[in-house]
């Protein structure tokens, strides 16, 4: 794949739905209280992980 920010969101979005499934069943309880819906808390999660600091 291309490094374009198509790319990036998509891979931030893979990797965060990876996070959510080794997530406790009472953390992700967690976020669906503060965002609502799953669609929303992984939202919350990528838009987290774009604008992290890149780590070297």
């Amino acid at each position: 794949m291309t490094d374009t920010p198509d790319t990036a969101v998509l891979d931030a979005a893979l990797q965060m739905v990876d996070v959510w499934n080794r997530l406790s069943a009472d953390k992700q309880a967690l976020l669906l209280k503060r965002f609502g819906t799953q669609e929303n808390a992984l939202a919350a999660l990528v838009t987290t992980q774009l604008l992290a600091p890149a780590q070297a």
